[in-house]
């Protein structure tokens, strides 16, 4: 199952073909409520049925439409699967189911493009991060957010000392070998060792030779990190934590990081830990967005409005910067690429779409940034509010 990220957002985005089935549904949790589950996923799927059959689908080829979402209804899935929420896309060319930590509203949703707005708040308190974890003999790279964690595959990224400075065990006489612990996470400058060659390393040598280690890191990791603005948090034994500083070029490393070994930590405990150290710069964002947001309308610059016939195409032609939009409403209409007319209707009609999913999603599209809020948390009455590039 992929991880829930702004980029698999826009994935599904960029790979839609219609007809779009989007089903969203809480799940219950417990020996009794959890039975309540099969029967609630086989109403949307009967709804969902009902939705293509109204756009004129014949409903034999409606039902193996769903084929693949009908296949998760088993016992072992619900048995398997405690989350708070579940929700699952699918197209004539997509079909992905995605177990959320939060519960989401009970919607079937049947369109040119998947419903996504749901799922913003999510991505956009769910930050993504990363984690390099560091040791001597063990290093692994890491990409998270609030409610998952996978570790990531870099090119060139040395595992180990010994490997990135082509240590050998046989070498000639005058060369000599650094011993660590096998962990890798004890402090070397304690640890006994076997040194070939003539004496021992004293503790500036093995920094020396730790900190060229990192520069083969941070040189392997910057084809990865490059064009990244996510925060870089480290995982280790604290000492290591200032050398690797020395090394690192990515500009967005945590001044703290996570004091842990590293060869026995779960990653699900690196995920909390590293949370607690980036979410404070998420909050920060936001607030400042808002904060923006409340100056450029007081100010009447015409980079700032709350109107959503002005939000939506602005949102399609790349004009968004960030957009403020109301996680839990829907506002249905119809617009005109050709013409940017904008027509709201107070009940869906064919055809129709929530525009305010419109706006989030080409906002996202576009490389802006989405805060997705409850009402009584956006910097307007109205449900959406954007700043404006131009």
């Amino acid at each position: 199952m992929p991880l829930l990220t702004v980029d698999e957002l826009k994935n599904l985005v960029t790979n839609a073909k219609p007809p779009c089935v989007s089903l969203y549904m809480p799940m219950q949790k417990g020996s009794t409520e959890v039975r309540q589950n099969p029967i609630r996923f086989k109403n949307l799927i009967r709804q969902a049925e009902e939705r293509l059959d109204a756009i004129g689908i014949r409903h034999t080829e409606a039902v193996d439409f769903l084929k693949a979402a009908h296949e998760l209804d088993t016992p072992e899935f619900w048995e398997e699967h405690q989350e708070r929420g579940l929700v699952i896309f699918i197209s004539p060319d997509v079909f992905r189911y995605y177990l959320l930590p939060d519960e989401v509203p009970e919607i079937v949703v049947v369109d040119s493009q998947f419903h996504l707005k749901p799922l913003l708040p999510l991505i956009q308190n769910n930050g993504r991060f990363y984690v390099l974890a560091l040791s001597q003999d063990n290093v692994r790279f890491f990409q998270g957010t609030r409610y998952s964690i996978k570790e990531i595959e870099v090119e060139n990224l040395p595992k180990n000392i010994e490997e990135a400075l082509q240590y050998d065990e046989t070498a000639q006489e005058g060369q000599q070998r650094i011993a660590t612990g096998r962990g890798g996470t004890s402090n070397p400058f304690t640890q006994p060792g076997s040194f070939h060659g003539q004496g021992s390393p004293d503790r500036d040598e093995h920094q020396k030779d730790i900190l060229q280690f990192f520069h083969l890191i941070d040189g392997a990791l910057h084809p990865k990190l490059k064009t990244a603005s996510a925060p870089l948090v480290l995982a280790g034994v604290e000492y290591l934590f200032a050398i690797y500083r020395q090394a690192n070029s990515y500009q967005h490393l945590v001044e703290e990081g996570i004091n842990v070994n590293v060869d026995i930590v779960k990653p699900e405990e690196l995920r909390d830990r590293a949370w607690s150290l980036v979410e404070p710069q998420f909050l920060q964002a936001q607030q400042q967005a808002m904060e923006r947001y409340q100056e450029l309308a007081g100010a009447s610059t015409g980079k700032a409005s709350d109107d959503l016939k002005e939000i939506v195409p602005a949102a399609y032609y790349q004009r968004v910067d960030s957009l403020f939009v109301a996680s839990d409403r829907q506002l249905w209409g119809d617009f005109n690429t050709e013409t940017m007319a904008v027509n709201l209707h107070s009940e869906p009609e064919p055809d129709d779409e929530d525009l305010l999913d419109f706006a989030a999603v080409y906002t996202l599209l576009n490389g802006g940034t989405v805060y997705a809020l409850t009402p009584e948390d956006l910097p307007t009455s109205a449900p959406a509010a954007a700043i404006f590039r131009f």
